[in-house]
C-alpha cells in the first residue's frame, strides 16, 4: 500500500482524489468546509472507480446507511486496531464491503461481506420476501436483538428464528452485516 494524497477539508479531498489515480480512499464524515456524505456522492460521482472506505468516530447505524447510501463501500470506526483497518482497506480493495461498527458497551463487531450487485448473473433473482419477512429483516437491521423483535411482533423467539432461517436461506445472507446492507439497498429501513 502506499499513500498517494492527503487532505485536510471537503473540497481538497475531491482535488486530491481527482489527482492521485487512487484505488482506495479513505474519508472521514466529519471535515471542515463540506459535509462527509456531500464529499462522498461527490467522489463517486467523479469517478467511480475508486472504493471509498469510511474511516470515522460516528458509529450510529444511520450514519453507515447513509455512507452506504452515498456510494461507500465500507464504514469502519476510528477505534479500529491497525491491522483492522489494514484489513477494511484490503477488502474494499478487492470489491468487498466492509462494515465494522463498536457500539457502547458492545464488544466490535467485524463483518466482511461479498459484494455483488443484485441485478448481475452472479446474484441471481433473490425470491420475493413476504411481508412478515420483511418487517423480521428490518427490525432485525435496526439492530433489535431477536428478543426485542419477538417482542415487538407479539411473537416467540423461535418465531423470528426461523424467520431469519428462511431469510438466510431466501437471500444468501448469513451475517446480520449481510443483512443489513440488503436492507439498506432494499429501502427496509426508511420506514
Amino acid at each position: 500500500m502506499k499513500v498517494v494524497a492527503e487532505a485536510a477539508d471537503g473540497p481538497e479531498t475531491v482535488s486530491r482524489a481527482r489527482d492521485a489515480n487512487s484505488d482506495v480512499v479513505l474519508l472521514d464524515l466529519t471535515m471542515p468546509r463540506a459535509p462527509g456524505t456531500a464529499i462522498l456522492e461527490r467522489l463517486v460521482r467523479l469517478d467511480p472507480r475508486p472504493r471509498v472506505l469510511v474511516l470515522t468516530g460516528h458509529d450510529d447505524p444511520a450514519y453507515v446507511r447513509a455512507a452506504l447510501q452515498a456510494g461507500a463501500s465500507g464504514y469502519v470506526v476510528k477505534t479500529v486496531t491497525a491491522v483492522e483497518l489494514l484489513t477494511a482497506i484490503r477488502a474494499v480493495y478487492h470489491g468487498r464491503t466492509f462494515v465494522d461498527l463498536t457500539r457502547s458497551g458492545e464488544e466490535a463487531r467485524r463483518h466482511e461481506v461479498r459484494h455483488v450487485a443484485r441485478d448481475s448473473p452472479a446474484a441471481g433473482r433473490p425470491r420475493p420476501l413476504s411481508r412478515r419477512e420483511a418487517e423480521v429483516l428490518r427490525l432485525l437491521a435496526q439492530g433489535h436483538t431477536n428478543q426485542e423483535a419477538a417482542d415487538h411482533l407479539a411473537v416467540s423467539v423461535k418465531t423470528i428464528e426461523t424467520h431469519r432461517k428462511r431469510l438466510s436461506d431466501k437471500l444468501g445472507l448469513k451475517s446480520r452485516a449481510q443483512l443489513f446492507r440488503f436492507a439498506v439497498e432494499a429501502g427496509l429501513l426508511e420506514r
